[in-house]
């Protein structure tokens, strides 16, 4: 059995959710779409998807082997596009999504970039930290940081993005280096109203994440703001490496708690399709280019 068709089938497993409405856009039948998965499971010797009659899940090797195999398909299609198109230009218009503070700093610039590079391109940024629906509201582009929870959506990672817990230098002078995240309660924290991070910050304490209350006098629903009031020694703040590095870098911030950090997570574009128009292929690896290997904030 052709292996890039086993592939094809479990990435559109994946996504779709069931082998039927793969099994219908292919004009075969379920079990036909069940032994190809069975035969790349086989081949690689693990399980990547759990079956049951109402439902279909991704094992913990099925999510890592569907981001690389995404990858690839999309990579395939740049390549036959940029055989089959050749000096096709990109027209029309695209509606791209981007968390508000990384989207003004990073994405913004590369959308500026990118309408010089092709001016028979529009695009619409919108800067939002709320989660988008895709498919309703007709964006073609989200840019997204963190954990994945939609699977029906076409994900290409562009980056890895770490929380730090910062301080200026003057306020650990005046108040010492928290050596345990239990020890946050006795410093200012401050404080993301409106998120996740109002319930506690996340450790790796003991091999395990641990969500660790903290509190202070200071709170704000605006990231950027908490950002100074670090800067201003008013507490510690658990930020983002990519809006904090510069500063790190510059010794206006200081990280602690380094030895608990939470493990990375990720910076992912998403897609509510794998098939991209051209205008959207070119964003993509424009944004992909520039992020790289090693993100514009590592340093």
């Amino acid at each position: 059995m052709d292996p890039f068709i086993q592939i094809t089938s479990f990435v559109g497993v994946a996504t779709k959710g069931s082998l039927s409405a793969v099994a219908r856009d292919e004009g075969v039948t379920p079990a036909i779409i069940g032994r190809r998965i069975d035969a790349l499971e086989a081949r690689l010797g693990v399980k990547l998807l759990l079956r049951t009659t109402r439902k279909t899940t991704l094992t913990f090797e099925g999510v890592a082997f569907l981001e690389d195999c995404q990858r690839i398909l999309n990579d395939l299609a740049n390549a036959e596009a940029a055989v089959t198109l050749g000096g096709a230009k990109a027209s029309g218009h695209l509606r791209v999504s981007a968390p508000a503070g990384f989207g003004r700093r990073y994405i913004a610039p590369l959308v500026q970039q990118f309408s010089r590079m092709h001016p028979e391109v529009s695009v619409s940024l919108e800067l939002t930290d709320r989660l988008v629906d895709l498919v309703n509201e007709g964006i073609d582009c989200a840019i997204r940081i963190g954990g994945l929870a939609d699977s029906s959506l076409v994900s290409v990672k562009l980056a890895e993005n770490r929380r730090v817990v910062v301080a200026s230098p003057d306020y650990l002078a005046k108040f010492g280096y928290p050596q345990h995240p239990q020890e946050l309660m006795q410093h200012q924290c401050l404080l993301l109203t409106g998120s996740s991070q109002h319930r506690g910050w996340m450790f790796q304490i003991k091999d395990e994440i641990q969500l660790v209350k903290v509190a202070g006098q200071l709170e704000c629903n605006d990231g950027a703001v908490l950002h100074e009031w670090a800067l201003a020694g008013l507490g510690l703040a658990w930020r983002s490496w990519w809006e904090v590095g510069q500063d790190i870098g510059a010794g206006r911030l200081v990280t602690v708690l380094d030895d608990f950090a939470a493990p990375p997570s990720g910076i992912h574009a998403l897609f509510p399709q794998r098939q991209l128009p051209l205008r959207l292929r070119l964003f993509v690896d424009y944004i992909k280019s520039y992020f790289g290997q090693s993100p514009a904030w590592a340093g």
